[in-house]
């Protein structure tokens, strides 16, 4: 028998049956666009019928005829089949090597709960702000406002990755401005009564258990930090000698790094606690291992300890005293915001404020930890007082 032979089978306006043994019978369309002669595959015979194949040529034949390669929205439909939202969701992922374990996986978590379902396997160029909305609408509908705000923000973030690799023109979630509910605001609990504070700190000066959490409690109002920023805090980041302690940026709310000037009661605090769970690692490991943060139910359960309730006050309660407290007391707004590590809105200012006001910011930090020394020495005082009416 002789070898096969391969030939075409045509059928007019370009369109041909390619046989070519042993492969199936392809059929393919020639044309001709921007002066340059192109070839494209209309699928395999006889799964491809004739018809169909007549079909797609005219199909093609329209493109051409409005100067559009057929070729070209060929590759543009492949390429969406590949950047679908939850493939550039889970890339983007992948790379927050900056971010911590615990905020990825949470982000991920929302993803795959909230938006996976119904948007994960669409292009992202076809979502839409109507179409983004009412998956995160439907999260409304639970009550839950707040993850719907933070799951919007989230998508925000995988749409802003896809503009800058290129498969994306637009954020659409910019569009949902004001078109969710916005979340019930809960003030942390916490005390202002001065008197109170006193006592509230001869109170934590009781306190036994581990030393991780009895050193991160005594801290805790001295350096007055967000609880996830003290509870993850590592030896490297603490120069003790120079009474300084610098938070990275990917630890961060605002994700810049922050500067929190230590005062001598708390570089004391600190040294206190090097012996036992220094020289590396972190500052306040987990009882079950050392490679992981205490709990961030910590510090609250050890308030509840002492007899204070979550209405009374909690492990974030000692930002809102330092914040009242240091207003009341004359200090510069600003000083207290830039310690608080808030946004700044304006970048000329911001960048002005971290420059200028470090200083003024030790000696603030030293004079608050002086006047909770006062509040606590009063308080002391006055229970003495109290016992010796009793006797």
């Amino acid at each position: 028998m002789g070898a096969a032979v391969r030939k075409k089978l045509f059928d007019g306006e370009g369109l041909y049956l390619l046989v070519d043994p042993p492969r199936k019978p392809g059929w393919r369309l020639k044309y001709r666009i921007g002066g340059r002669e192109k070839l494209l595959s209309l699928g395999v015979y006889p799964t491809v019928p004739l018809k169909r194949a007549r079909e797609k040529r005219f199909d093609a034949r329209r493109l051409i005829s409005d100067g559009t390669d057929p070729s070209v929205v060929r590759q543009a439909e492949r390429n969406a089949q590949n950047d679908t939202f939850k493939v550039i969701a889970e890339e983007w992922l992948g790379i927050q090597k900056h971010v911590t374990v615990g905020t990825v996986q949470r982000d991920r978590d929302r993803l795959t709960k909230y938006v996976y379902p119904s948007l994960g396997n669409t292009a992202i160029t076809s979502i839409t702000a109507p179409t983004l909305l009412s998956a995160l609408k439907r999260i409304e509908a639970r009550g839950k406002h707040e993850t719907a705000h933070r799951t919007k923000s989230v998508c925000s973030r995988v749409f802003r990755y896809a503009i800058a690799t290129g498969r994306a023109e637009r954020d659409v979630s910019a569009d949902l401005r004001g078109a969710l509910a916005a979340p019930v605001t809960k003030n942390h609990a916490s005390i202002k009564d001065p008197a109170a504070i006193g006592r509230l700190l001869t109170d934590i000066d009781t306190y036994t258990g581990q030393p991780s959490t009895e050193a991160a409690l005594k801290l805790a109002p001295y350096v007055f930090v967000r609880p996830g920023e003290l509870r993850m805090a590592a030896w490297d980041e603490f120069d003790l000698d120079g009474a300084e302690w610098r938070i990275p940026g990917h630890r961060m709310k605002m994700r810049e790094q922050h500067i929190v000037p230590l005062s001598r009661q708390a570089v004391a605090i600190l040294r206190d606690l090097y012996g036992i769970t220094g020289p590396d690692g972190l500052v306040f490991p987990s009882l079950r291992s050392a490679t992981r943060p205490m709990s961030n139910a910590t510090i609250n359960a050890a308030l509840r300890r002492l007899g204070y309730t979550k209405d009374q006050m909690t492990g974030h309660g000692f930002r809102s005293i330092a914040s009242t407290l240091l207003n009341e007391q004359g200090y510069h707004p600003d000083l207290i915001e830039l310690q608080l590590a808030h946004a700044e809105r304006n970048a000329v200012r911001a960048a002005y404020n971290k420059a200028q006001r470090l200083n003024e910011r030790r000696k603030m930090m030293q004079a608050w930890a002086d006047y909770l020394d006062t509040l606590k020495a009063s308080s002391s005082v006055d229970a003495h007082r109290k016992q010796a009416s009793a006797a």
